[in-house]
Parts: C-alpha cells; sequence; structure tokens
C-alpha cells in the first residue's frame, strides 16, 4: 500500500503565479560530454555532464533520454543522476529547485515527475517523498511515498512572517556589501 499525500499548492507555492511562462517559449538546449543519437526511434542519449537549459529552466544530470518520438512539442526529457537537479526561476522572481534519482520533464504539459530521494523546494517551503509530480502550469503538487519506507512525506512550509524577515536580512546584506564597495572606491581616491 503506498502512502498517498495530494497537498494544496497554493500553500506551499503561496507566491508563485507561473513557473517561468516565457521560459516554455525558448528553444531547449542539451549540452554533454557524449551524445547516441537513434533516427529510427528519435531517442537520444547524452551522457556525463549534462545540463539542458530553456530560458532559466535548467536540468543537471549524469545522463539524460530524450524520446521525440511523439512530435515537435512532444518531447520527454528523461534525467538520470545521484541526484538529478531541476531549477527554475518563476515570473515573480522566485525560484523553485528540486532533487531526485530521476526527473522525467513532459514538455507538452509541463510536467516534472521526480522519483527516487525526490525533493522540491520554493523559498523556505520544501515537500520531500519518494516520488512527487508537479505540474509548472498549473502549479499542482502530488507526492507519494511507499509505506514499508522509512519516514513518509514530508512538507515544510515557513510562515510569511520568516519569508519577509529572510527577505530583509538579505536586502539589508545587500545594501552593506554596496556601501562597502563605495567606501574603498572612495578610500583609493586621493
Amino acid at each position: 500500500m503506498r502512502l498517498v499525500s495530494a497537498l494544496i499548492t497554493s500553500l506551499l507555492f503561496s507566491t508563485a503565479i507561473l513557473a517561468g511562462e516565457n521560459d516554455f517559449n525558448l528553444p531547449i538546449k542539451v549540452d554533454s560530454k557524449s551524445n547516441f543519437f537513434d533516427g529510427k526511434t528519435k531517442t537520444s542519449i547524452f551522457r556525463k555532464d549534462v545540463r539542458i537549459t530553456q530560458g532559466s529552466l535548467e536540468i543537471l544530470a549524469d545522463e539524460v533520454e530524450v524520446i521525440a518520438g511523439l512530435g515537435e512539442g512532444k518531447e520527454i526529457f528523461i534525467a538520470r543522476g545521484e541526484p538529478a537537479k531541476y531549477s527554475q526561476t518563476l515570473d515573480d522572481g522566485s525560484k523553485i529547485s528540486a532533487a531526485a534519482n530521476e526527473i522525467k520533464y513532459q514538455v507538452s504539459n509541463r510536467t516534472l515527475t521526480l522519483v527516487g530521494s525526490a525533493e522540491l523546494n520554493q523559498d523556505s517551503s520544501l515537500v520531500k517523498g519518494e516520488s512527487i509530480q508537479f505540474n509548472m502550469e498549473l502549479e499542482q503538487l502530488i507526492a507519494e511515498s511507499d509505506s514499508n519506507a522509512e519516514g513518509g512525506v514530508t512538507a515544510i512550509f515557513q510562515p510569511e512572517s520568516i519569508r519577509k524577515r529572510q527577505d530583509e536580512s538579505a536586502n539589508e546584506e545587500s545594501k552593506n556589501s554596496e556601501q562597502q564597495d563605495i567606501n574603498k572606491l572612495q578610500d583609493k581616491q586621493p
């Protein structure tokens, strides 16, 4: 039996607007050290230091399988690593990141499926489980954990007041750093 936890994404991702909507209009680029392409099945295997980018969307992995047989705009990217990593800047400027042993990115429905030690972060909120499915367009998330596994699904929500304090602290550090740079420049002038 599997323990299933469906989370209302508005609680976890309360500040998200759309996951990099502009990103989805850009081409997908794959860089790697090695590439194998099968023209008959329209499948590619990229190995060693694989990096997929589409605007601010980035996936890093040891190996990526690209299945393109369903046609343009319907590609499926399966990234494997220990862990494979995903990150993206949302339209509101916040960042989202994920890690898992396998990350499946389905272009047509803008869905990420994370399997194996999966975790998804936005701001200071976190969801962990054996698998997580995240629809970037609809901002819906389902996390699951094998009932035989130790633990289960974990969700950590940070109150808005903590997020504001973290943002204020980061802004203050940035201002202090800028002021220090200005002071150094002024000290160097004759």
